[in-house]
C-alpha cells in the first residue's frame, strides 16, 4: 500500500489508507486510545481500540505506520485548529518504527520560552514543532517563486565559487588555508560580486543566485556569519529597470504566498537618501502607517546615495556601498576632485524598518574604476594585485550592468514576524557564532595542522 500524507487523507474519506509519521499527541481515554499523528504536512487524530496489540506502549514521539480508515466526524466532535479537522482514521494496524527517549524540551508549542542555545543544541528536535515546519515551508516557498519569476524573465541560475580570493573591499573574510599552497588562503566569499560581474563580461546577461554569503562579523539579532541572499545581475539596465523588476518580484510573492498580509504602496516609493535622513533620521524608514501592525508590509527605494564617506577611524574616503558602484558622474577627474559630492547609482530596499537588500549600477570603465580605488587609497600595485583580473576582462568589451543582493533571511524573519533571523535558518550558528549540535568550531588534529603547513601561536616569538 503507497504511503499517504496527513494533508491527502482529506480526499480520501471512506477509504483504507497507510499513515506514516510521528506520535505527537497520545491520549487513553479507556475504551479508546487517541493518537494525533504528525508528518510533514500535518497533524491528524487516529483512533485505536485498547485491544490493539502493543497499542499501550506508544509513546510521544515514536515513529510508527498505521493502516486504517478514514472517517468523517461527527459535526459536533469536528475539530476547527486542524486542517484535518473534520476526518480521522479508524486505526487497524499499527507497526513501531522507531522508539524515541524523552526530548529534553516540549515541541507542541511555539519554543520562544526556551533556552535558545538548548533548542540549537537538538535543532533536529526544535525543528520538529508546527512553527519551525511553517518558517521552513514558508523558505521553501519564497525560494521555489522566486527561480520561477526570473526564469520566466528569461534569468539564468549560475553557481559561482565558494573558495575564492581575499579582496579588500568590504567586511572580514573568512579564510581557508591551502594545503597544495602553503602559506596561501582562500577566502570565502562575502558575496558573489566580482564574478557576477565577469559573468555579465562573459555574456551571461541576465543571472540570479540564491547563494550562500559568508562574513566574520560581529553577530546581531538579524545578521549570521553564513546567511542566505538572492543575487541578481542584468546587463544593458537602467536602475528604474532593476526597481521594478524587484517591486513586481515582491508584490507577486507576498500576494501569492502570504495573502493575509498587506502591502502599504505600490509600486514601492522612491526616496533619495537625502531625504530620508531629514525626514527620518534614517537610511532604513519605518514608513508603515501603524507601526504596531505586522500585517502590513510598507516597502521602500532609498535612491541617491553619496558615493564616498569619511572614514571614521582614519583619513581618506570609504565606499557607501562598495568600489563597484557606477558614480553618477562620468567624468573621473570630476569624481577624483570632489569625492564628497559626488552621488551614486546606489539603491537600497527596505521594509519595516529593516534593510532587506542593496545594489547599484556598476562602473564598467576601467579608467573610472582605477580612479574610485585610487580614491580608496589603493596604489597602482594593490590595484594590481586585487583587481587586475577584472580590469584585464573588462579591456574586453564589457556591458553596461547593474544589480541588487536581498537577504532572504530577513526578508522571511519580517514576513513572518519573528524577531530573530535564527527563526527561519534550518541551522543556525549562537549568537556568538557557534554551531552547538556538531560542536564547531573546533580544533582539528596534529597531522591536518601539519598537512596545511600551520602552527598555532602561544607566543608573539611564534610564527603562523
Amino acid at each position: 500500500m503507497t504511503r499517504t500524507y496527513v494533508a491527502e487523507a482529506l480526499n480520501k474519506v471512506g477509504e483504507s489508507i497507510k499513515l506514516n509519521g510521528w506520535i505527537h499527541n497520545y491520549r487513553d481515554h479507556g475504551k479508546i486510545i487517541f493518537i494525533d499523528l504528525r508528518d510533514q504536512s500535518g497533524i491528524i487524530q487516529v483512533v485505536c481500540p485498547k485491544d490493539m496489540p502493543r497499542i499501550d506502549e506508544l509513546r510521544p514521539e515514536w515513529v510508527i505506520e498505521l493502516v486504517g480508515q478514514v472517517n468523517k466526524r461527527p459535526e459536533n466532535l469536528i475539530n476547527k485548529d486542524l486542517e484535518t479537522g473534520t476526518i480521522e482514521i479508524q486505526a487497524t494496524e499499527i507497526t513501531v518504527l522507531s522508539q524515541a527517549e524523552t526530548l529534553p524540551f516540549d515541541i507542541k508549542d511555539d519554543g520562544y520560552q526556551i533556552n535558545e542555545e538548548i533548542r540549537l543544541r537538538y535543532r533536529y528536535l526544535d525543528m520538529r514543532r508546527m512553527r519551525m515546519q511553517r518558517n521552513l515551508t514558508a523558505r521553501h516557498k519564497v525560494f521555489n517563486f522566486t527561480r520561477q519569476f526570473l526564469s520566466d524573465l528569461g534569468f539564468r541560475e549560475i553557481d559561482t565559487p565558494i573558495l575564492a580570493r581575499s579582496t579588500p573591499e568590504g567586511a572580514r573574510d573568512f579564510v581557508v588555508p591551502s594545503r597544495h599552497y602553503p602559506g596561501n588562503f582562500y577566502a570565502l566569499p562575502q558575496s558573489p560580486q566580482q564574478y557576477k560581474q565577469l559573468l555579465m563580461v562573459g555574456g551571461l546577461e541576465k543571472y540570479f543566485q540564491i547563494a550562500r554569503c559568508f562574513r566574520d562579523e560581529d553577530f546581531r539579532a538579524d545578521r549570521q556569519a553564513e546567511f542566505t541572499q538572492l543575487d541578481i545581475e542584468i546587463s544593458f539596465a537602467e536602475q528604474e529597470d532593476i526597481l521594478k523588476m524587484i517591486e513586481k518580484l515582491f508584490y507577486s510573492a507576498v500576494t501569492n504566498i502570504f495573502p493575509e498580509k498587506k502591502i502599504k504602496e505600490f509600486p514601492f516609493p522612491r526616496i533619495a537618501y537625502d531625504d530620508t535622513m531629514k525626514l527620518y533620521q534614517s537610511d532604513r524608514p519605518d514608513i508603515r502607517n501603524d507601526k504596531n501592525d505586522n500585517d502590513e508590509l510598507a516597502f521602500a527605494f532609498i535612491v541617491d546615495f553619496p558615493m564616498f564617506e569619511k572614514q571614521p577611524d582614519r583619513k581618506g574616503w570609504a565606499p557607501v556601498h562598495h568600489p563597484f558602484t557606477r558614480p553618477q558622474n562620468d567624468n573621473p577627474a570630476d569624481v577624483e576632485k570632489n569625492p564628497g559630492e559626488i552621488k551614486a547609482f546606489q539603491y537600497d530596499l527596505v521594509l519595516n524598518g529593516s534593510e532587506i537588500g542593496g545594489g547599484s549600477l556598476r562602473t564598467y570603465q576601467s579608467e573610472m574604476l582605477q580612479t574610485v580605488f585610487k580614491i580608496l587609497g589603493h596604489d597602482d600595485k594593490a590595484i594590481k594585485d586585487n583587481f587586475g583580473h577584472l580590469l584585464e576582462a573588462f579591456s574586453f568589451g564589457v556591458p553596461p550592468h547593474g544589480g541588487i543582493a536581498i537577504g532572504m533571511d530577513r526578508f522571511l524573519s519580517i514576513i513572518l514576524e519573528e524577531k530573530n533571523i535564527r527563526e527561519v535558518i534550518p541551522f543556525p550558528k549562537t549568537e556568538g557564532g557557534r554551531e552547538l549540535m556538531t560542536g564547531s568550531p573546533a580544533s582539528i588534529t596534529s597531522d591536518q595542522m601539519n598537512e596545511l603547513k600551520l602552527k598555532l601561536k602561544t607566543n608573539q616569538h611564534d610564527s603562523i
